[in-house]
């Protein structure tokens, strides 16, 4: 089970469970790979006129690097994702919306 409150997001891939999560190294790798400068224009990269389907993948994919899993973005670029993109892009705003939710 995902625990919200450690920031994880359930995702079911190619009929597996997985458990992602926006550490601080998963954030550094999305950082690199976006070409985003820092953390706030990584933020503001999503909440613009709404991020490419690229940029969801790769949110995805650090997210769930983050919680252990081994693959990279090409496996997940040809991967099912279980609800298709409607639950992606869920997962990915899930996922950021945890990341940076403040004090609770």
């Amino acid at each position: 089970m995902a625990n919200p409150h450690a920031g994880e997001v359930a995702l079911v891939i190619d009929g597996q469970r997985h458990v992602a999560r926006l550490t601080l190294g998963a954030l550094a790798e999305l950082e690199d790979r976006l070409g985003a400068g820092s953390l706030p224009a990584l933020v503001e990269r999503f909440e613009g006129e709404g991020p490419r389907a690229g940029d969801v993948l790769a949110l995805i994919c650090a997210g769930l690097r983050g919680g252990g899993w081994q693959g990279d973005l090409r496996d997940l670029a040809h991967a099912e994702i279980e609800g298709g993109v409607i639950e992606a892009a869920r997962v990915a705003a899930r996922l950021l919306a945890l990341a940076f939710r403040g004090a609770e």
